[in-house]
């Protein structure tokens, strides 16, 4: 009850103290979570006071700070050692929760963050990703879990299409998460998720009240360009993510060399940021892995057709909406393309299975220029009117003031 009452006040309130804790550092924008997180504490901080908390892993951007301070009152780094993420999976093992919480858990760590919290006194905490719930466990503060995507499906996916040798692993931190996932609902006062696909996936009986909060393009970065067509196809993404590697192998093994037999003369682009060595080792005269770019933008302006053929993952593929924002015709799997709610299948984005399925595809993109500028721009419009970051940030705002009902 004292909670509902304080959650009324702060609906009418002007201005909220909001703690938005993270599992990673949100800059620079090479992985989906960090991208959301951005553009999330970029409107929110519009109306309310920021306080950023962030685990770190790694060596920070050294524009990170500098890029994050004008939407923070006060940004806390978690740096993570090496000694405290293996003694945090010793936690998980032991504890019965995902390696994964384990991994970004440190009991130094949560020390720093509650004194953090004792000295902001928030209005709101908002967090995202179940790797973090550790550390607000028994907090007497209202709380929004953002549970971005559904992680144990993607982890089963990934034990459906792993090596034999990572079967196991894959199979073990899959069952804990479906535990973990539906552990931490009641733990929270609200809950959102990127896709209303993945929130039907959340292992708890009540996942009908998480708000689906989706990604949006940044049309000011994502801009049509007048460039010369450099590549026939481009594949995106952080590519050291596993779904990532396997579709960008299954593209190269599997259609790339197919269409090639018609046209000799075509072009791949392979654009992320960290290649594995599985994906460096694609690379041809045809076929460029470009590593990190600075400009995202600039490819997909440089290319025709955008190909994704994803059999691992969950959640939005914000790769698709850019490349559609940017009038890229865009191919993909069924799960990738059925989370863009609304979508119509061969109208606004082209939908395939098999490699056939692919090679039929992109050979008409090719060839029929008229198929090619109708995919084009009814995608183009479908993102326009869909995915607006202010618009569908708006919505989070009123979930975590309370006017929105979870």
């Amino acid at each position: 009850m004292q909670f509902l009452i304080w959650e009324k006040l702060c609906t009418f309130a002007v201005v909220m103290k909001i703690v938005v804790l993270l599992s990673r550092v949100p800059y620079p924008l090479e992985k989906g979570d960090k991208l959301r997180a951005y553009h999330q504490i970029k409107d929110l901080a519009k109306k309310h006071e920021i306080y950023l908390v962030a685990l770190n892993d790694t060596k920070i951007d050294p524009l990170a700070i500098q890029e994050l301070s004008p939407f923070c009152k006060d940004i806390l780094i978690l740096n993570l050692s090496r000694w405290s993420r293996l003694v945090g999976l010793f936690y998980a093992f032991f504890k019965g929760i995902p390696l994964q919480c384990g991994y970004f858990y440190s009991a130094k760590a949560k020390a720093k963050f509650i004194d953090f919290i004792n000295q902001i006194q928030p209005d709101h905490l908002f967090c995202q990703i179940v790797r973090v719930v550790e550390y607000v466990k028994g907090l007497k503060i209202l709380k929004t879990l953002d549970y971005q995507d559904v992680f144990s499906k993607g982890m089963q996916r990934r034990y459906e299409n792993g090596s034999f040798l990572a079967k196991p692993l894959y199979w073990f931190e899959y069952k804990r998460l479906v535990k973990y996932e539906q552990y931490a609902f009641s733990l929270f006062d609200h809950h959102t998720i990127i896709t209303g696909v993945d929130r039907d996936l959340i292992p708890h009986p009540e996942h009908f009240k998480i708000e689906v909060v989706s990604n949006g393009v940044d049309f000011e970065k994502y801009q049509i360009q007048g460039q010369p067509k450099e590549y026939d196809l481009i594949f995106s993404g952080n590519m050291s993510y596993p779904p990532n590697i396997d579709a960008a192998e299954y593209i190269v093994k599997h259609i790339f060399p197919v269409l090639q037999k018609d046209f000799p003369n075509l072009k791949l682009v392979i654009c992320g940021a960290a290649p594995s060595s599985r994906v460096l080792a694609l690379a041809s005269p045809h076929i460029t892995v470009t590593g990190w770019v600075d400009s995202m933008a600039t490819y997909y302006a440089k290319s025709k057709i955008f190909i994704a053929p994803m059999r691992m993952g969950t959640g939005l593929q914000n790769k698709l909406i850019e490349a559609m924002a940017m009038k890229l015709p865009c191919v993909t799997s069924t799960l990738a393309g059925k989370p863009l709610e609304g979508v119509e299948f061969g109208q606004d984005i082209i939908i395939c299975e098999t490699v056939s399925g692919y090679l039929v595809a992109i050979k008409k993109l090719l060839t029929n220029p008229d198929l090619y500028h109708a995919v084009a721009e009814n995608g183009y419009q479908f993102v326009k009117q869909n995915y607006n970051w202010e618009s569908i940030n708006t919505k989070l705002e009123k979930i975590i003031t309370g006017q929105i009902e979870s």
